[in-house]
């Protein structure tokens, strides 16, 4: 259970007079820096071009209330469980949805407050964003045991040769590929390294494209490779994805991937040159409102994705007589 549990919270007393925990894990910490992250990153491409922070910021959380729920919901009608979270479904939702929630708060939010967010722009940053907080993101399914790779064993002879020795070992009854894979102490495919090292460096490339005033190359690069990989990767996972012998994720990243093509093609081809200013972007960040909000979704998406419904905790405590 090593890097699973952040803490333990005591909640309510057993009848032997120990107490029931809820248990807080590394997963959400983990993830919930990646947000912070993808965010931080989403405020300094968005300032870079003209974006003010109140404009990015009321983007950045209009999107969360919609995609953190559907990492839920989509799940549930993918997975069939409850208690479980999907970033492919939430960043399907997201994909679907920018375009017009762009236009809403352009319309309502962006009137009232003087600001207009281009949507190519926007599009883009997110996207990069996207690709630095799923990369991240990634060490979280590596604490928890979750999102994990199919057996060595099972696993044809190129993959087997490139990842032999190589390879994750979960230990830990509570881990999820354990409790669920059944695969503790089985060498797998070290699948979320490989994503969190591709999408980290694929971020890192689109940030320097968009910088470059390419917003929306940068797009293209991010969405290509983010969705075209998620749809790839699913061959090689083992966790229980469906049971379609095609995932529904491997079509909703297809359709990510068409969809971004046909919004990059479809936008004012003006939008393909906008220049861009990083020291402004940066320079936005150092806004002590700014900060606060960048905590609060923080401290929202730790308790919302770290506390644990799937495992459980027992507490006891003691005094020690001899240090009385």
């Amino acid at each position: 259970e090593k890097w699973q549990f952040f803490a333990s919270v005591p909640a309510g007393k057993c009848e032997n007079g120990g107490w029931k925990g809820i248990n807080f894990t590394w997963y959400g910490l983990l993830t919930a820096n990646a947000y912070l992250v993808a965010l931080a990153v989403m405020l300094v491409l968005m300032g870079s071009v003209g974006v003010p922070a109140i404009g990015t910021a009321i983007l950045a959380a209009s999107l969360l209330c919609c995609c953190v729920p559907a990492s839920r919901i989509v799940a549930r009608i993918v997975e069939k469980k409850t208690d479980t979270f999907t970033v492919g479904g939430a960043v399907f939702v997201g994909i679907l949805i920018v375009p017009f929630l762009i236009a809403l708060i352009n319309r309502t939010a962006g009137t009232l407050l003087s600001f207009h967010i281009p949507v190519m722009a926007a599009y883009a940053a997110i996207a990069v964003s996207y690709a630095f907080g799923e990369g991240l993101g990634r060490l979280a399914c590596i604490s928890f045991g979750c999102c994990y790779g199919k057996p060595l064993s099972q696993t044809p002879g190129l993959l087997k040769g490139l990842f032999a020795g190589r390879g994750f070992v979960f230990f830990g009854r509570t881990k999820k590929i354990a409790y669920s894979g059944d695969l503790e102490g089985v060498e797998v495919i070290p699948l979320q390294a490989v994503t969190a090292l591709l999408y980290t460096l694929c971020g890192v490339v689109s940030a320097w494209i968009f910088l470059s005033s390419y917003p929306t190359l940068a797009f293209v690069l991010a969405s290509v490779i983010t969705q075209g990989w998620r749809s790839y990767s699913e061959t090689m996972r083992a966790d229980y994805r469906g049971d379609s012998k095609i995932s529904a994720y491997q079509i909703m990243g297809g359709i990510g991937v068409i969809y971004g093509l046909l919004a990059a093609s479809l936008i004012s081809p003006e939008a393909a040159y906008t220049p861009t200013d990083f020291a402004t972007g940066l320079k936005g960040l150092w806004n002590p409102a700014l900060i606060l909000f960048l905590q609060s979704i923080w401290m929202i998406i730790f308790l919302y994705t770290g506390r644990s419904t799937v495992t459980g905790a027992t507490l006891k405590f003691h005094v020690h007589q001899d240090r009385i």
